[in-house]
Parts: structure tokens; C-alpha cells; sequence
């Protein structure tokens, strides 16, 4: 019996070829946030479409793929890098560096919702709602004097707390059961956050801006000559919640409790049988998300500086949702990359601010179609080497 050997995909070398792809990202990246016209914004935004068509049309994907496998680390540093240098260069601009802090911060949140959704198969369509508590909880802690950082970590704990009010009719239920009672538990938290006089009613309260050792992270940032936008600070504070958010969810999925996950979502009636305690992994993906959410709810209300339930309403849930649906559900790369495409094309193209939640649908719905396993989708898992 012959055995034909398995192709191999040109890898571009090491650290040299991601700093290449990372140089390229980061070029498009300027030009398309410094874009101011609607014209200039749909070119950039078009030649940076067909070139990813391109790649899935043809082997370039990959061997893109197949360079950051090889060179993980090294593509890593490149990515965050590429944040940094894009921080810096546009470090008075309010605008673009908050929407920067935005990608990070809903990122950040939709790993959590991965942990469910794309690790285990829990159904969540509240997750706006757990992003709501945690920065309904650090509003709530630093207007009574608590510390920004105890505040900050209390209102990821307080969502995953939040979370045990579900855990039973989640577990009880399966499939569209499960998402109606997500479902409404996000319509009956917006409910309860506007009839609550203490939380403000509908008008919402405002935020204490984060402090740290002392640093007020809602002051301009100056360092001798060079003036700098407070946003800078949160930036760096959005970014660096992402990289801890991004390397436990890697960790998570390469041990055996992301086995054990996998199991469960695979198959509960064989994991069962193989002795997997279907109901305690569901509970743990659904407190660890929870807590990612709450994490990123806390900073989010912090650099937003004023909160109303408006911004935790159910279309944001289904907003974490379609970003999840876009990027690859399990892919946590395809997180950021989707993320990145739904907070900023909206901003850029404000005519179509009043349809995006329409076009946002209609995104979903071509996926569901024609790609429904996401932009990037996640590799089967391998437990060896093939012969």
C-alpha cells in the first residue's frame, strides 16, 4: 500500500515574513483611518476586501496561515507592535484612538462569548447584558470611593456572579430553548436598569475615569515637548486587558479543560457516556465568559465616562454575536479581525449609521449561506502526528 504525502504550504521565513504581513496590515491601517472622504474610505475599504478574496480564492491564505502557526510568537509581538506604533501615531487624535480602544474593549468581550459559543455550545444571546453589569458595577463602586482597579476586577466577578441566575434554566434547556432565555434575560436587564432610579433610570450616571497608582487616565497625556490625548492611557490599559483576555483563552483551549469543552460541544450524549460532566463545563465556559465580559464592561464604562442602558441593549448582543459569526466562531484571531471590520466601517461610512444593525443582519445571513464557518474558520483539533 502507497502512501501519497500530504502537500506542504510555502512558509515564508520566520519572524521576517509576519513582520512583512504585520508592515503591510499596519500601512492599510493608516491610510484607511486617516481616509476623511466617503470615496477615498470606499477604495481602501475595497482594495482591502478583494485582497482577502483573493487569498481565499487562491493558496496565499495558506501560506499566511502557515507562517503565523510556524512563527506564533513572533506574529505575537508583531500584532501588538502594529497597536502600539498605530497608538502612537495617532496620538492627538481623540477620535481614532477611541475607536481603537473600542476594538479592543468589544474584542475582549466577544473572547468571552467564544468560551461559550465557540468552545462549548452555550448559547448566549445576553452577552451585552453581562458587559452592562460590569460597568454598571464599576460606575456604582467608584462613585462610592472604591478603588478604579478593585472596581475594574469586581465588576468581572460580579458578571460571572450574575451569570448563576441563568445557569439553571441554561442547563435545563438546549438549542433555540436556551436562547430564549438568554433572550430574555437581556430584554428584562435594559427593563430593570431603566425603571432602577438608583442606576440612574434611562438617563443613565456617569463614570469615575480609572485611576491608577495615582495616574488620572482622563487627563491629557504630556511627556516634555509631546502632547498626547487622554485616550493614549486607555488604550494602553484596553490593550493591555486584551493581550491577558487573548492568552488565558489560548491556554484555555490548548488544555484539557478546551479538550473537555470541546467534548461537550461536540457531542454532550457521548462525552456522558465517556464520563465528561457535561454540566460543569457549561457552567465553567459560562462563568469564564461571563467574567472576560464584565472585565471589558468595567473599562469600557470607565473610558466612555457616561453610561445609559442604551448602550447594553439587545441588538448589542446581537451585535457581540455577529462578530463572532464573521470572524470564525473558535477562532480567536478571526475575534479581532471581525471586530475590527464592525466597530470601524460604520464610523467611517456615516450614511449608513441608521441601517448598520440591517446591514449587520444581512452580513450574518451571507455567512450562515456561503461561509458558514466564519472569515478565519477554527482547524479541526489534532491529537498527533499524521504518518
Amino acid at each position: 500500500m502507497h502512501y501519497h504525502q500530504p502537500s506542504r504550504d510555502l512558509v515564508i521565513p520566520g519572524p521576517a515574513g509576519c513582520a512583512l504581513m504585520a508592515l503591510a496590515l499596519l500601512a492599510w491601517c493608516i491610510l484607511f483611518l486617516k481616509a476623511e472622504d466617503q470615496v477615498s474610505i470606499l477604495v481602501y475599504m475595497t482594495s482591502g476586501s478583494l485582497l482577502i478574496l483573493i487569498a481565499a480564492l487562491s493558496d496565499l491564505h495558506k501560506s499566511i496561515s502557515s507562517t503565523i502557526i510556524a512563527n506564533e510568537k513572533s506574529w505575537d509581538y508583531c500584532m501588538v507592535l502594529t497597536i502600539l506604533l498605530l497608538i502612537l501615531i495617532f496620538k492627538d487624535d481623540h477620535y481614532t484612538l477611541f475607536l481603537l480602544g473600542t476594538i479592543m474593549v468589544y474584542a475582549t468581550a466577544v473572547l468571552g462569548l467564544n468560551v461559550q459559543l465557540g468552545y462549548t455550545g452555550v448559547i448566549n444571546f445576553s452577552a451585552a447584558s453581562f458587559f452592562g453589569i460590569g460597568s454598571y458595577t464599576a460606575a456604582m463602586l467608584t462613585s462610592s470611593g472604591l478603588p478604579s482597579l478593585l472596581a475594574l476586577l469586581l465588576g468581572g466577578v460580579f458578571a460571572a456572579l450574575s451569570g448563576c441566575l441563568l445557569l439553571l434554566p441554561v442547563l435545563r434547556t438546549s438549542g433555540h430553548y436556551a436562547a430564549l432565555v438568554t433572550m430574555a434575560f437581556a430584554l428584562l436587564f435594559r427593563v430593570f436598569l431603566e425603571v432602577n432610579e438608583w442606576f440612574g433610570g434611562p438617563q443613565g450616571v456617569s463614570v469615575a475615569p480609572l485611576t491608577l497608582f495615582g495616574l488620572d487616565f482622563s487627563a491629557d497625556l504630556t511627556l516634555g515637548d509631546m502632547a498626547a490625548s487622554f485616550y493614549v492611557k486607555y488604550d494602553l490599559a484596553c490593550l493591555a486587558l486584551l493581550c491577558l483576555s487573548f492568552a488565558f483563552v489560548r491556554r484555555l483551549e490548548r488544555s484539557w479543560f478546551g479538550l473537555s469543552m470541546d467534548a461537550v460541544r461536540c457531542d454532550e450524549t457521548a462525552s456522558a457516556c465517556f464520563g465528561i460532566n457535561v454540566a460543569r463545563w457549561k457552567i465553567v465556559a459560562f462563568t469564564m465568559g461571563n467574567l472576560l465580559s464584565g472585565l471589558a464592561g468595567a473599562l469600557y464604562a470607565m473610558m466612555l465616562s457616561y453610561i445609559s442602558p442604551a448602550n447594553f441593549a439587545f441588538a448589542d448582543s446581537l451585535l457581540f454575536l455577529s462578530i463572532l459569526l464573521l470572524g470564525g466562531i473558535g477562532n480567536i484571531w478571526g475575534v479581532i479581525l471581525a471586530t475590527g471590520f464592525v466597530v470601524v466601517i460604520p464610523e467611517k461610512f456615516q450614511v449608513i449609521q441608521e441601517y448598520r444593525y440591517l446591514i449587520y443582519a444581512a452580513l450574518v445571513l451571507f455567512m450562515i449561506l456561503y461561509r458558514p464557518m466564519g472569515l478565519l474558520p477554527r482547524k479541526v483539533r489534532t491529537y498527533g502526528r499524521l504518518p
